[in-house]
């Protein structure tokens, strides 16, 4: 690890080092949410859609062609966000990139942001090999990874059951060499919701699942944005990728996969 990377305070693997967290911290209140009460595309209001590199391609190798207000990728129907990958190709589409699949991704960014929060998003994922499913958090400035990451929860469908948990930094992240991830299992979560959680302060950022964090990261308090740029606003994002560098080999006979959310719920002091 290089000299910056030990600067930064260590995301902890170990569930037992944590307390568990049942719920929002005592007296948070809830800001925003979405129960996907009404059928049809996501709430325009609440969501957006990236779908910027189409053309040129997704910043991981990603196969997928991200579809903007499709309901055969994006629907909600009887209380559920469904987020579907196919294999099709869009090739009519004017930002057609030569894709095989097609897939979506939601976000808040332009609509909502927050700084600090508790993050809940009940979630059941596809297990399908090469799915890549992640409920994650960017900085609204724009600049990766200056503006800072948090991933909330990955899975890759040729580890099935591995729930992944990232916190990525000016000073510590995967093109340096320098980014931790931490894993946790839930051996059911292709065949049941769980609750998938971040508690976000301006002292630490926990990570969980089901009440129980298994990751953190703490700040140094030493006025450094490299290592922590998380006292400004962050914005959310579901999606469901495609191969790429995590997501590796797809299985194409396993498609179509379905990443389906409950509920999103933010809650602050």
């Amino acid at each position: 690890m290089t000299s910056a990377g030990r600067l930064l305070s260590i995301l902890v693997a170990s569930t037992l080092a944590l307390p568990a967290l049942a719920a929002p911290p005592s007296g948070w209140r809830l800001v925003w949410a979405d129960e996907f009460d009404v059928d049809g595309l996501p709430d325009p209001a609440r969501w957006d859609y990236d779908t910027e590199r189409n053309r040129t391609g997704w910043h991981n190798n990603e196969l997928q062609y991200y579809a903007r207000a499709r309901l055969e990728n994006s629907r909600v129907t009887g209380g559920r966000l469904v987020i579907t990958a196919r294999r099709e190709a869009l090739a009519s589409q004017a930002d057609y990139g030569g894709q095989r699949y097609t897939s979506a991704r939601l976000l808040t960014r332009g609509k909502a942001s927050w700084t600090y929060g508790y993050v809940e998003v009940r979630a059941k994922l596809p297990c399908g090999r090469g799915s890549w499913p992640a409920i994650w958090m960017l900085g609204t400035k724009g600049q990766w990874p200056v503006d800072g990451e948090i991933d909330i929860m990955e899975h890759v469908g040729h580890r099935p059951g591995e729930i992944l948990g990232s916190v990525y930094t000016g000073a510590s992240n995967w093109p340096m060499g320098t980014g931790k991830t931490d894993r946790t299992a839930v051996p059911d979560a292709c065949g049941a919701f769980h609750d998938y959680h971040l508690t976000w302060t301006r002292e630490r950022i926990r990570i969980g699942v089901d009440g129980r964090d298994y990751a953190e990261r703490v700040n140094s308090g030493n006025g450094d944005y490299a290592q922590w740029p998380f006292d400004s606003p962050q914005y959310l994002l579901l999606n469901l990728a495609v191969g790429g560098d995590l997501g590796g080999d797809v299985v194409d006979a396993s498609l179509p996969w379905r990443f389906e959310i409950d509920y999103v719920r933010v809650y602050q002091p």
